[in-house]
């Protein structure tokens, strides 16, 4: 969890604020990989990321003085980086639509009450961990909305806790929980489209060979 490193460095507040370069040193080593991986994340785009990063810990460190603590280091930066990488991806759409965490989020038809959703438990490991498999859920989490993806970066794949999430998000725990269920919910849907496919060619296989 991001807050059991802010406890592990012991940053030093007051060191950060005076604008101390060894300190701030020290923050960017910790976080630059777990901010870089986010904005990789978010934008699918290394450049685009490099850009979040830099730009995080610009923005961080000109705001520093004004950090009061209210929130954790990590926390505090990982709303500067999520903030970044929305931004980007308002430029891209270009369209004067700005994309937001808060938009509402409508329901598709179906959506909550999925035709077919797969048991993993069933399923062989060497089937759900190939590179393909692998491959395939990234671009499924890639064409989540941002509002939903945003939510499943962080607290699925970097581990945030719901309140930590709410709080880089400017959300209530409660729409944390919905989002991210909601797009668990989408990722399963798709997996299961795929693993159905690839059981159905598998089970052609075996048959044609049985004959």
């Amino acid at each position: 969890m991001i807050n059991s490193e802010d406890t592990k460095q012991e940053f030093s507040l007051e060191l950060l604020r005076e604008g101390n370069k060894a300190e701030f040193a020290r923050l960017v080593e910790t976080y630059s990989n777990v901010i870089y991986r986010l904005g990789l994340k978010m934008l699918e785009d290394e450049q685009d990321a490099e850009d979040v990063l830099q730009e995080t810990f610009i923005k961080a460190y000109k705001a520093l003085p004004n950090f009061h603590g209210r929130s954790s280091l990590s926390t505090w930066l990982y709303r500067i980086a999520t903030n970044e990488a929305l931004m980007v991806l308002r430029k891209r759409k270009n369209k004067g639509i700005p994309v937001s965490i808060d938009e509402p989020i409508e329901l598709e038809a179906g959506e909550m009450e999925p035709l077919q959703i797969m048991d993993w438990c069933c399923m062989p490991e060497e089937e759900l961990m190939t590179s393909e498999a692998v491959d395939y859920l990234d671009q499924a989490v890639s064409e989540l909305p941002e509002s939903l993806r945003v939510v499943f970066l962080l607290r699925d794949i970097d581990g945030l806790s719901t309140r930590e999430t709410a709080q880089v998000l400017d959300l209530s725990e409660t729409a944390v929980k919905t989002r991210l269920s909601r797009g668990r919910l989408r990722l399963r849907e798709m997996l299961t489209v795929y693993y159905g496919e690839r059981m159905a060619e598998k089970k052609e296989i075996y048959d044609g060979q049985r004959t």
